[in-house]
């Protein structure tokens, strides 16, 4: 598929998402959220990691706004369901890692699409902004899933109803983020996470993550059980045969994933 809002490139077996629209801060619009769908799909078929960033000075600035009149007549609640619902769907349940590399200003929406990921690397340029009530909204596209989970009721409600800007440094610290990089440094640490991530045992961070997110819904009990079952796939895998005798001969593994 030939893209119009983004660009995908392939390298030592991850794939890099940017969207590209950097004139408006890459807004999201109804033609950027289909491509990201797409890519996201395509890409989690072959790739084994899939990093998603933006064009320019900004990550992304949320929905797009320039079309008030435009944005006056949108059906809303359909446009979250049908929309963005499979997108953050595709990021959140994608079966290899996801890395958002954060490049700076990720906001409303766009700030809820980075958390979608399963690891966000922020640049220390970077913040953070549920911006959602500056305009009589409440957050969306995941925002009061994934915030309270990440930094507790208190920071959550702060950061929602007063809609300040949140630094990276300072998302970090919070546990909103996996980490804030020195902008001079960003770009090749998180190359080197992303290779990092597609060199490793991706059967095994499928299940990792699976058995993660299984954990806030589950008892104790319940969450033992999930843990026992996906040990014993792992187990079989050729993955975990590569790494015990890569461990016993002191080589580095060789994984050979999917």
């Amino acid at each position: 598929m030939e893209y119009q809002t983004l660009t995908v490139l392939r390298r030592d077996g991850y794939a890099v998402i940017t969207m590209n629209r950097p004139e408006v801060k890459n807004a999201l619009n109804t033609q950027m959220r289909a491509e990201l769908l797409h890519a996201f799909r395509a890409e989690a078929k072959t790739a084994r990691a899939i990093v998603l960033t933006g064009e320019g000075d900004a990550f992304c600035s949320g929905q797009d706004l320039s079309d008030a009149k435009s944005i006056a007549s949108v059906n809303m609640e359909r446009t979250l369901r049908d929309e963005y619902v499979p997108l953050l769907r595709a990021i959140f349940d994608c079966p290899v890692p996801t890395i958002a590399a954060v490049n700076g200003a990720a906001a409303g929406a766009g700030a809820n699409l980075a958390l979608a990921a399963d690891v966000v690397i922020a640049a220390e340029r970077a913040v953070f902004l549920q911006a959602f009530t500056r305009i009589g909204l409440i957050p969306d596209a995941g925002g009061t899933y994934w915030l309270p989970r990440q930094v507790g009721f208190a920071r959550a409600m702060g950061a929602t109803l007063f809609a300040e800007p949140v630094p990276a440094m300072q998302a970090a610290e919070w546990g909103m983020i996996w980490e804030a990089v020195p902008d001079a440094d960003f770009a090749t640490h998180w190359a080197d996470r992303a290779a990092r991530l597609a060199a490793g045992p991706t059967v095994t961070y499928q299940y990792t993550k699976e058995a993660i997110r299984a954990s806030y819904g589950n008892s104790l009990e319940d969450q033992l059980l999930v843990e026992a079952k996906l040990q014993g796939k792992c187990g079989k895998t050729r993955d975990f045969r590569e790494g015990v005798m890569a461990f016993l001969e002191k080589r580095p593994a060789s994984y050979e994933g999917r």
